[in-house]
């Protein structure tokens, strides 16, 4: 016999999740293409049009910005050199530890860009490819692998070490040299970019669940976040819809709460949910907590530590007209120390 339920109403979390997808990724368009005219002005000796350093195109360089916050805690003395990734940080950390991961689901632009290709990917398919657990079990460990890598490698340098790397011509130009990588691609570069795009586009998220060492930090955060996905058993009609909308792969229908590091808060399952409160984010485990708190949160950590950042006078990197005349066209010319 088929379980009575109370249909759920329409959920709106996934539109409103996108429009802050596509929010966050319009902004980071915008940041690149003014970070490229800043570039090309000191490139082409003043030829071109000036535009003003966006400084938001630190939020790309969370390696510098993790040795900044290790300066900043040790010293009290944030360093002059890319600031603003330090605010950036804090407020998607900030955002992981107290609405689990979902920077990943509700801002970050390589989410979304992932996103995009997995539905691309179900059109041209007419399936999702999940891996089997023998190999998504070893593949999820290289993220932490990587991201235990990076922290070794800032943990081993001293203050002065790190102080001195990031006001070096390498640390200077950092951005510029990012920006460089893309622009002058070699056919490694081409060939690892297309595998995976590729691989975006056969498994759901693929970047993000196997290799991106920022998502494993975040998910690591996560676990000690109030928030959880909670499953009423007692209403649960076993239909199994959570779990495949799960962009996770999280076996949602089997678990009374969700609290894995791989959950990203992005509210798929939920939506998907055909019965009345069967499926809810909870807070601390005792109350159901509401999409607009979800979103007004996320909005509400980001724009106040941007604002903080402004308000503290740490925001623009402080660096005189000279700096950026000698050493953008020459930023190729630094090797990493």
């Amino acid at each position: 016999m088929k379980k009575p339920f109370r249909r759920a109403a329409p959920d709106g979390s996934q539109t409103l999740r996108r429009w802050f997808q596509l929010a966050f990724l319009a902004l980071n368009v915008w940041i690149a293409v003014e970070f490229y005219l800043f570039v090309r002005f000191y490139e082409t000796a003043g030829r071109s049009g000036l535009a003003a350093r966006p400084p938001g195109v630190e939020g790309w360089l969370p390696i510098a910005s993790l040795m900044s916050l290790k300066v900043w805690i040790a010293t009290g003395q944030l360093p002059r050199v890319h600031p603003a990734g330090v605010f950036l940080l804090i407020a998607f950390l900030l955002i992981s530890w107290l609405l689990r991961k979902s920077f990943c689901s509700w801002l970050c632009p390589v989410g979304t860009f992932s996103h995009y290709l997995a539905k691309l990917g179900h059109k041209l398919f007419r399936k999702a490819f999940v891996l089997p657990r023998w190999a998504d079990i070893p593949l999820r460990s290289l993220k932490y692998i990587l991201l235990a890598f990076f922290l070794y490698v800032i943990a081993a340098m001293s203050i002065n070490q790190i102080i001195s790397f990031l006001g070096g011509p390498y640390g200077i130009v950092a951005d510029v040299k990012m920006l460089n990588f893309f622009r002058t691609l070699t056919l490694t570069g081409i060939v690892v970019l297309g595998l995976l795009v590729g691989a975006s586009l056969l498994v759901q998220n693929f970047w993000c669940r196997y290799l991106c060492p920022y998502g494993g930090l975040l998910g690591l955060l996560a676990l000690a976040s109030p928030l959880r996905i909670k499953r009423d058993a007692a209403l649960c009609i076993d239909c199994g819809k959570c779990a495949r909308a799960c962009p996770s792969s999280l076996k949602v229908d089997q678990l009374v709460t969700i609290s894995s590091a791989e959950c990203t808060g992005c509210l798929s399952c939920v939506a998907s949910c055909p019965v009345d409160e069967a499926l809810y984010m909870s807070v601390a485990g005792r109350r159901k907590f509401p999409l607009w708190a979800m979103a007004a949160g996320i909005a509400a950590l980001f724009f106040g530590c941007v604002l903080i950042g402004h308000w503290t006078g740490h925001w623009h990197t402080d660096l005189p007209t000279c700096v950026y005349r000698e050493m953008v066209p020459r930023a190729n010319e630094f090797d990493h120390p």
